[in-house]
């Protein structure tokens, strides 16, 4: 009876050591996970906008909207500043100097003001004399706050002038306890003519492309955000008055001006408003689509529209609309091309110019808006946006900044290229 017992004790103990260790295996089981993520870096608003100036100028590494004045160009390096670019000479055009403007994405141009976005603030900018700039005015909290993904709140008592990239390894139990996961600090939303060897014709007003959010009319800037329209009175354009905000909706990317309205394109359609009243513009007509991004242009009885997915838009449509402006009230779809991923467009006379994202710049011949017949693809970059005017096009890319004489139309060609590191 006891051997019985003995051998029984020494069964159990023998079927119990491959759970005894399973359970130490398990206990020392750990897997490593490697991350990146951005911490943010701040300056306080005193120490930010006692430099917004002309600083020495800055390589261009992500260029973003545009703005033409005179034979200056002004290119935003996204979230950074201004680049000024001295375009006397298209075939050589040169870059003399920086604005540090953190938070910047949006520009436009009056007489010899600059209007620029830091983060919530508008900034009024002398710019007479491009090598030493000088700030008029600073709107305070005209915009709203960034949001970010993930739980990071940033601290608005300062002004995030940087991120940093920290990597991190951490430490997981095999059966998924004991983990931690940094979470990476994004912006989600985000978030813009002469003859080739002459440069822009004089004007008041700077030109801008087609993914602009800022827009000017006459004695008014036009600003919008994510939902809601705002009206600036520049009457004296070194001193900007905020008089009106009109809601809109929401998911706003862009503003063109044409004669009395603006045309508003978002990511669910377009919409038209009528500023008769400058100070209150009202809706004047409306044409919606499936969610994309939605840049836009008009002429007295057509809008172009272009619609692309990826990025923040969440759609999945990639394609050229012609939209019928004969009924403001109700504009109809009049034509669709498909292309890859279109961003900015252009058009002057009958030369019609869409960014199409990798597949590059293509130039159509739009004088049969319902027929349009592709001329050139010019590729080998991913185009961003573009200023098309006076046989002279000025393109932002992935890569840098491109000028272009179209002079003949059937042989464009490239003036210069600013690379990036440059």
């Amino acid at each position: 009876m006891k051997k019985f017992t003995t051998v029984k004790w020494v069964i159990v103990l023998l079927l119990a050591l491959p759970c005894c260790f399973q359970a130490c295996i398990k206990d020392t089981c750990k897997n490593l996970h490697t991350y990146s993520y951005y911490v943010p870096v701040y300056k306080t608003k005193e120490t930010v906008r006692a430099n917004i100036k002309s600083n020495a100028p800055q390589p261009i590494q992500n260029p973003g909207k545009i703005s033409v004045l005179g034979n200056t160009i002004f290119l935003n390096e996204i979230d950074k500043g201004i680049h000024i670019i001295d375009n006397t000479d298209p075939s050589h055009p040169r870059n003399t100097a920086f604005i540090d403007i953190p938070g910047n994405l949006d520009i436009a141009v009056k007489e010899n003001i600059l209007y620029a976005d830091l983060y919530t603030d508008l900034v009024a900018i002398d710019i007479s004399d491009p090598s030493h700039v000088v700030v008029k005015k600073i709107i305070d909290n005209l915009f709203g706050y960034r949001t970010y993904t993930g739980t990071f709140v940033a601290d608005n008592s300062q002004i995030i002038i940087d991120w940093v990239k920290k990597d991190t390894t951490v430490t997981e139990n095999c059966d998924g306890s004991g983990f931690w996961e940094p979470i990476r600090a994004d912006v989600l939303f985000s978030s813009a003519s002469p003859n080739a060897g002459a440069g822009p014709k004089a004007s008041p007003v700077g030109v801008g492309g087609s993914m602009a959010r800022f827009t000017i009319m006459n004695t008014r800037l036009y600003t919008v955000n994510n939902s809601s329209l705002s009206v600036m009175n520049i009457t004296s354009p070194s001193n900007p008055v905020h008089v009106n905000d009109v809601n809109i909706g929401w998911n706003i990317e862009t503003i063109y001006p044409f004669k009395d309205k603006l045309f508003i394109g978002s990511q669910v359609g377009m919409y038209i408003y009528n500023v008769s009243n400058p100070d209150a513009p009202s809706p004047a007509g409306q044409f919606t689509h499936i969610r994309s991004c939605d840049p836009v242009i008009a002429e007295d009885d057509v809008a172009f529209v272009t619609l692309s997915s990826g990025s923040f838009c969440q759609g999945f449509n990639n394609e050229l609309e012609v939209v019928s402006l004969n009924n403001f009230v109700n504009p109809t779809l009049q034509k669709v091309y498909p292309l890859t991923n279109p961003h900015g467009l252009s058009k002057d006379g009958n030369l019609l110019f869409v960014c199409d994202g990798p597949a590059g710049l293509k130039v159509y011949n739009a004088a049969n808006v319902s027929n349009l017949q592709l001329m050139k693809t010019i590729g080998n970059m991913e185009a961003y946006d573009i200023i098309a005017y006076n046989k002279w096009a000025l393109l932002v890319a992935k890569d840098g900044l491109y000028q272009y004489d179209y002079t003949n139309p059937d042989d464009i060609r490239q003036l210069s290229k600013m690379e990036l590191g440059k």
